[in-house]
């Protein structure tokens, strides 16, 4: 096991409910450093924020540049870092933890629906996705494994729960029912067997009222991607308009 994957791994386990592991979204090496820089243990890409990043629409990130971009960001700092790499780009489980090792990630989230169709996987195939890949990397990736059940209009807790258990099962470390309403949160983390992934929304709960009601570690998609741009473009209407940015 590498020290970055069992330091990214460490950071799951012991966590007060008034203090989950918040893990920043970048999008770049610049923002990447900017995070680590304020002392965040580890990082985490989104591939909304990454995709838009390089102008391309979210799922629609060629693999070759969705990894360079990972590299990227691994070298510009000290920290682990966890990477979206969407649900795997078709790659077998092999050439996937290959690319990610390449590309220095000890981390990935894994989801279990097609950005195109909008379609979920069968959850046993999905599974056994999850289970070559536990197989190929062992203990050197961190493997946070997304449940789309909520995203897709599946809105109660059975659908996300038999979901939980086949990828607990095969492996995962970590569970992420993405866009599961904050009120289930409770029943979900007392019942699932493994650490659970929060989405923090703008104008939503924080992310310490996220770990009270029973999160484990917290992320923003490409939330923060979003709000640096739109920072951005107040300076830049500031700048249109000749005031000072």
């Amino acid at each position: 096991m590498s020290a970055a994957a069992a330091a990214l791994r460490a950071l799951h386990h012991d966590r007060r409910p008034d203090d989950p592991l918040v893990l920043p979204n970048v999008w770049d090496a610049g923002s990447a450093r900017v995070f680590a820089d304020a002392g965040f243990p580890a990082l985490a890409t989104p591939s909304a924020g990454v995709a838009a990043s390089l102008g391309y629409a979210d799922g629609a990130t060629p693999a070759d540049e969705m990894f360079a971009a990972v590299a990227r960001i691994v070298r510009a700092v000290d920290v682990p870092v966890t990477a979206d790499v969407e649900a795997g780009y078709g790659l077998s489980a092999r050439e996937l933890v290959g690319r990610l090792a390449d590309a220095g990630a000890v981390g990935c989230n894994l989801e279990d629906s097609d950005h195109g169709t909008g379609a979920l996987r069968d959850p046993r195939e999905q599974a056994d996705f999850l289970a070559a890949v536990r197989a190929e990397a062992g203990d050197a990736l961190v493997v946070n494994a997304r449940i789309d059940t909520f995203l897709r209009g599946q809105a109660g807790l059975d659908a996300a729960l038999e979901r939980a258990r086949h990828y607990a099962a095969a492996g995962a470390d970590c569970l992420y029912p993405i866009l599961a309403p904050p009120e289930v949160l409770p029943e979900l983390a007392a019942v699932a067997p493994l650490p659970l992934n929060a989405l923090a929304r703008a104008g939503g709960p924080g992310p310490r009222e996220l770990g009270a009601l029973g999160a484990t570690r917290i992320t923003f998609g490409g939330g923060l991607h979003h709000a640096a741009m739109a920072t951005l473009a107040e300076v830049a209407e500031r700048l249109r308009a000749g005031r000072d940015a």
